[in-house]
C-alpha cells in the first residue's frame, strides 16, 4: 500500500483497531499506524495533512460513522 491507497489503508486499519473511533485520534497517532501496517511500504515523507485527513474520512466511512 502506498499514501494514496486511502481506502486500503482504512479497512486495514479498521481491522487492526477495531475499538478506535477514528474521529479521536490526532494525525501524527494516525500516521504512525498507517507506516506500521502490515503491506504498508511508502515514504513518510510523502504523507501529508491533506493524505491523513483522506484516510481519516475513509476510516470514518469503513466503520460507519457520520463525517
Amino acid at each position: 500500500m502506498k499514501w494514496t491507497d486511502s481506502r486500503d489503508i482504512a479497512i486495514a486499519l479498521a481491522d487492526t483497531y477495531p475499538d478506535i473511533d477514528p474521529r479521536t485520534i490526532r494525525f501524527t497517532e494516525l500516521m504512525n499506524w498507517v507506516l506500521k501496517l502490515e503491506g504498508f511500504s511508502d515514504d513518510p515523507k510523502h504523507c501529508g495533512e491533506k493524505i491523513l485527513e483522506a484516510i481519516q474520512l475513509a476510516w470514518m466511512d469503513e466503520a460507519d460513522l457520520d463525517n
